[in-house]
């Protein structure tokens, strides 16, 4: 299984249950992180994009960790953030080279062509058919995006309650960085609906 997130974070927003579920029944899983995520907080003077995006990757190793994803399964491309779709064919390769090392056939997870991020967009656009590749689709931003012929993949409580958890120990994106007035910071309605009761997953329509 393949899951291809934009920015670090966006592999729990997606998909945190299904990678979860995965590995408890030892499937393989590999992450690919398309961009460096130092665009959320530009002007953070104690936060530089150095110390930004080192402490993403961090939060995303630890939250990947702790359901079974290893380090040595998450690659980060460290694209510009904000700026993905002017690196389009850097996507492509990563992920032909990516697929290459995973058996067939494969499960692939990228966000929705339909996503009102550019970044997330570019990386749909690059999700390419490829033979022995079955591509889905997940939902990001708007939170709560409907996606045609989607199927819902039911969670517990339990793991509602891990992916929120999950979700909010990203704290470079929760609050953390509080000197950048134009900094990002989820709202505690969109972590809501980020750990709905049901992660979506659409076939990605060309």
């Amino acid at each position: 299984m393949l899951m291809v997130a934009p920015h670090p974070d966006d592999e729990t927003i997606g998909a945190h249950a299904l990678i979860a579920r995965a590995r408890r029944r030892g499937v393989a899983v590999r992450v690919l992180i398309v961009s460096d995520g130092a665009g959320s907080h530009r002007a953070s003077p104690t936060w530089p994009r150095v110390r930004l995006v080192r402490e993403r990757r961090r939060e995303t190793r630890r939250e990947l960790h702790r359901i079974g994803v290893t380090a040595c399964a998450i690659d980060f491309l460290d694209l510009p953030d904000g700026d993905v779709a002017a690196h389009g064919g850097d996507i492509r390769r990563a992920l032909s080279h990516v697929l290459s090392m995973l058996p067939g056939p494969v499960l692939a997870l990228a966000p929705s062509p339909r996503d009102d991020h550019p970044d997330h967009r570019a990386v749909a656009a690059a999700a390419r058919p490829r033979r022995g590749v079955n591509w889905r689709a997940y939902p990001v931003w708007p939170a709560g995006q409907r996606l045609p012929a989607a199927r819902a993949m039911p969670l517990t409580a339990q793991e509602r309650l891990a992916k929120r958890h999950a979700i909010r120990r990203y704290r470079t994106q929760t609050g953390r960085i509080t000197d950048d007035p134009h900094g990002f910071a989820l709202t505690a309605g969109q972590i809501a609906a980020f750990s709905r009761p049901a992660e979506i997953f659409a076939a990605m329509r060309r």
